[in-house]
């Protein structure tokens, strides 16, 4: 049976995260979105490496799950629909910042262990070189190479998987911080790497358009900081459920057992175009080079976007797919949809209410999202989503991409569209 995994994500000691990303919460919130297996996210920090270790006991080979007097208590805010699973994989994103040919590096890198006592000898390798206690996500002053081998003496069967690789100011091909391509990062080490995460601002479409990506398999996950932002990226894994059945599946690419990602619009992403966001100038790679890298606002430089960077290092023509390309499925968080729909916030009483409903009824998120019979939203009363949801799984949406830290703006419909579709409820 395929199954979700979200393997990015941050514990409530990471900077500006949520208090609610606590294992109970992230135990609630994978049933609701859908998710069999979930990071656990900032396994260096001791005080949340100690709480793993106390609140979690060990499932399949390199999984854990949510001992039963944590799981418990969170039953009732479950709906019966949504019950499923939920299994937990030792993950963190380590961020570091050093100087390599003449220039200041920052890049990000997501490190997965089978076990306590692989990612233990991590944190304590980690420990000599820098302060792993001040942050979820650690900033240390290394190479990304140095800090592979060390994950890899600390075990060989502990995972790096390149962050949000087009990320402009920290990433492996960043075009702030990062390099031309990631054996220029990673040297020797390179054939360690087998796996790549888009990031919210790239797509796999845009990712092949550079041949040196191809032996790589290309990952999504939420990066989320917030309970309800989990499941926004993920993948979709058809082998056995355990930690090294997934790494293999992904190492070997092997047909059948990675099915591919669910994807953001990658227009949606904050760093998508260029543009300068206090003077609002949002602008495509073509405008760019016209100004000269400038504003045409201000004059200052503006801040260089993934597509601009894709387009920078591409080799192949927009549109060109590979022969073993995978499926991707480009998605809207429920909540968004019907924030839109009702014309309220995402985190309105009224869309939490609808939310809970459909959840009731249906089952968890990413069904509705991806699966869900529209026949049957409509014999239930939902006809505007199961219009939105057609619209959705179409790729028609409306778009105004995101720049500069700003997210994109996607709109299922135009506003006279919504006008239309609830006219003809009528």
């Amino acid at each position: 049976m395929p199954f979700i995994a979200d393997l990015h994500i941050h514990s409530h000691l990471s900077r500006a995260t949520s208090s609610q990303m606590n294992l109970e919460n992230l135990y609630k919130w994978a049933q609701l979105k859908g998710i069999t297996v979930i990071g656990t996210g900032d396994f260096t920090h001791p005080k949340w490496f100690a709480e793993l270790k106390e609140k979690l006991e060990p499932a399949e080979p390199g999984l854990f799950q949510l001992k039963k007097k944590y799981a418990k208590p969170m039953e009732k805010e479950i709906p019966e629909a949504c019950r499923a699973p939920v299994r937990f994989l030792l993950s963190v994103e380590i961020s570091t910042i050093y100087k390599k040919g003449e220039r200041t590096r920052k890049t990000h890198n997501l490190f997965l262990a089978p076990d306590f006592l692989c990612a233990g000898r991590l944190n304590a390798a980690l420990q000599e070189r820098g302060n792993i206690k001040s942050d979820g996500r650690p900033i240390l002053g290394m190479d990304s190479k140095l800090l592979l081998q060390m994950a890899l003496d600390a075990s060989p069967d502990n995972t790096c998987i390149p962050a949000h690789i087009w990320t402009p100011h920290f990433s492996v091909l960043g075009a702030a911080s990062g390099f031309d391509s990631v054996e220029e990062c990673f040297e020797e080490l390179t054939p360690h790497i087998f796996a790549l995460e888009t990031g919210l601002s790239s797509d796999p479409p845009m990712n092949w358009r550079i041949s040196s990506l191809d032996r790589f398999v290309l990952v999504s996950n939420s990066d989320a900081h917030s309970p309800e932002k989990l499941g926004r990226e993920a993948n979709i894994f058809n082998c056995d459920r355990s930690y090294f059945a997934m790494m293999k599946a992904l190492r070997e690419k092997r047909p059948g057992e990675f099915l591919g990602t669910f994807e953001f619009f990658p227009e949606e992403g904050k760093y998508h175009y260029d543009g300068h966001r206090s003077c609002n100038q949002r602008m495509a790679p073509a405008e760019t080079l016209s100004n000269q890298l400038r504003c045409p606002a201000c004059g200052k430089n503006v801040t260089i976007g993934v597509m601009h960077r894709v387009v920078n290092l591409a080799d192949r023509a927009d549109g060109y797919t590979p022969s073993e390309a995978l499926p991707f499925h480009s998605t809207i968080p429920l909540a968004e949809v019907l924030a839109e729909m009702n014309g309220v916030g995402v985190k309105s009483n009224k869309v939490s209410r609808q939310y809970s409903r459909l959840l009731e009824k249906f089952g968890n998120e990413f069904y509705i999202l991806q699966e869900c019979p529209l026949a049957e939203l409509t014999q239930a009363g939902f006809v505007l989503l199961a219009e939105a949801l057609k619209r959705i799984r179409e790729g028609k949406v409306h778009i105004n991409p995101g720049y500069d830290g700003a997210y994109g703006i996607i709109k299922v419909f135009e506003p006279w569209e919504k006008q239309e579709q609830q006219l003809a409820l009528l």
